[in-house]
């Protein structure tokens, strides 16, 4: 099995679903949450499109500090300022998967603030985690666009909202 083809397949794929959900975000609720310990609609949104670059990251670098590196939410002013993250993110995360060796993947990837270890990986597993927060994240804003009464795309078939279902 050749591992490089089957994570850029699946990325592929993450992709092209998430891309569905990405383009129901309504701009105007952007500041919307529906709980007050909940992200807003817009972070959700920006950080879901800036996972894919998290690959690049996990095999350019050796980790990341939040401490030195502290956290940026993306600047996004509307759907397609989200809708071109998130092609950058992917296009980012794709070309350094592309490039990868598998030698490499078993190297170490930690993430922390200062002292505090977040997580600690390989560099494949932080791939992994890449393609899986994207993945429960894009969860999460389904929730949020069901209840503002958005209907919601298919991920791994159709959903209640696609006609014939």
């Amino acid at each position: 099995m050749d591992i490089i083809k089957a994570l850029l397949k699946e990325l592929e794929s993450e992709f092209n679903t998430t891309k569905k959900f990405m383009a129901l975000v309504p701009t105007d609720k952007f500041d919307w949450a529906p709980h007050t310990k909940s992200m807003k609609m817009k972070s959700l949104a920006s950080h879901i499109a800036e996972l894919p670059e998290w690959i690049s990251l996990a095999l350019t670098t050796e980790g990341l500090d939040f401490a030195t590196a502290p956290y940026q939410e993306k600047q996004i002013e509307n759907n397609g300022d989200l809708m071109k993250l998130l092609e950058e993110s992917y296009n980012k995360g794709r070309s350094a998967l592309m490039q990868a060796l598998v030698e490499d993947f078993d190297k170490p990837w930690i993430l922390r603030h200062g002292e505090m270890i977040l997580g600690e990986w390989t560099k494949y597993e932080t791939i992994r985690v890449s393609i899986s927060q994207t993945i429960h994240h894009r969860a999460q804003l389904g929730v949020y666009l069901r209840l503002l009464d958005i209907p919601i795309p298919g991920s791994y078939g159709p959903s209640a909202d696609e006609p014939g279902f």
